[in-house]
């Protein structure tokens, strides 16, 4: 599955990146690989959560 996300950086300097198809699903990193590689583990995470596992 692919989602679309939205990243920006903050003031200090993190990157946030959040999935407007999964409401309240958030994350960040210092670097833009680590941002995306962590909301990808956030995405996994909401989808089996919202599966009931």
């Amino acid at each position: 599955m692919k989602f679309l996300v939205t990243i920006e950086q903050d003031e200090a300097g993190y990157y946030v990146v959040e999935c407007p198809a999964l409401p309240g699903c958030v994350s960040q990193g210092k670097s833009r690989d680590e941002a995306l590689t962590n909301i990808r583990e956030a995405i996994l995470a909401s989808l089996e959560t919202r599966r009931g596992v």
